[in-house]
């Protein structure tokens, strides 16, 4: 199901809590509505769509990738970077990483690690501060 975007400051200021297989349907929701989506983003949270769990999902290529309870467990190459967001009006500045190596949960809950670089990567950290409820 498509859902709204949520634009509360308050509400996407607070952190997400992990999901469980009991989240399921929420996977489903944020592929759905990121997909309503393509015009404009490449990435989403579940707190974007009103729901405070650790789920993401990124557009690379004709894919659409949920990732569960994500998990940077390594990152090199810092640069500044200039984002937009869904949930926010504007451009703002942050610090973002090259390379970084994520370790998640697929849709079906099993164990993932991988290694992204360059936009991909960009897109996983931006929705992951999403997760830990930081606002760029």
């Amino acid at each position: 199901m498509i859902r709204p975007i949520m634009r509360d400051m308050l509400f996407l200021s607070q952190p997400s809590q992990a999901a469980t297989p009991a989240d399921q349907q929420v996977i489903t929701d944020l592929v759905d509505t990121l997909n309503a989506h393509l015009d404009g983003c490449v990435g989403m949270a579940a707190n974007m769509i009103g729901v405070k769990k650790r789920i993401i999902a990124v557009r690379m290529g004709q894919l659409t990738l949920p990732m569960v309870n994500p998990v940077i467990v390594r990152q090199s190459g810092p640069y500044e970077a200039e984002e937009g967001c869904l949930s926010l009006d504007g451009l703002r500045k942050c610090k973002r990483w090259q390379e970084i190596e994520v370790t998640f949960q697929d849709a079906a809950f099993l164990p993932r690690r991988q290694r992204y670089t360059g936009w991909i990567a960009q897109i996983i950290q931006h929705e992951m501060d999403h997760c830990n409820g930081v606002i760029i």
